[in-house]
């Protein structure tokens, strides 16, 4: 990551913090390098299960014509978060899958950290560029549908109807029916 493009990007994932400056010092002469982030203002957060979370990273870095949005790991509680617009009348619906909004804090190492339990697989870009909720949706369906191929929940040859599929959606409220 080039030096104004890293900072460009610390300068802006910093902006979520409750004091930017402290924040950038952690990441650059801090003893853990982990700054927490407030979500819901500049970005939400979409926390999928690991497995799950990295073939998706996968599949949106060789997406052409996609730039994909930081995409943060955490191995130690085996989860990837995939950061989205906020969107307060968001719902995204499956198992093992949250959305961290308002009110809610992520741990986070500065963005040109590639290494450690804790890392970008994406680092953000300093431009503010998410991932979009569609795609992502889009995504993680096909990765979900893949993964339940693989761990022998359904054969390729079974026809839709016969084969169990795990429920993925991503919704606004405004377009639930109750």
């Amino acid at each position: 990551m080039a030096l104004t493009e890293w900072t460009r990007s610390m300068e802006w994932l910093a902006a979520a913090s409750e004091d930017p400056g402290a924040c950038k010092q952690e990441w650059q002469n801090g003893s853990t390098g982990v700054a927490l982030l407030e979500a819901g203002r500049f970005w939400d957060v979409l926390i999928v299960p690991e497995e799950l979370g990295l073939r998706v990273a996968d599949l949106l870095e060789e997406l052409p014509l996609l730039e994909s949005g930081p995409c943060l790991l955490d191995a130690r509680r085996r989860h990837v978060g995939f950061l989205l617009p906020p969107e307060p009348q968001t719902l995204w619906i499956g198992t093992g899958v949250r959305l961290l909004g308002a009110g809610t804090w992520i741990a986070a190492p500065a963005p040109h950290c590639r290494w450690g339990a804790l890392r970008w697989l994406v680092p953000p870009d300093g431009t503010g560029a998410l991932n979009m909720p569609e795609v992502l949706e889009v995504a993680l369906q096909r990765c979900t549908d893949e993964l339940s191929r693989l761990q022998g929940r359904c054969t390729p040859p079974e026809s839709p109807a016969g084969c169990p599929q795990p429920v993925l959606q991503y919704a606004t409220r405004a377009r639930v029916r109750r």
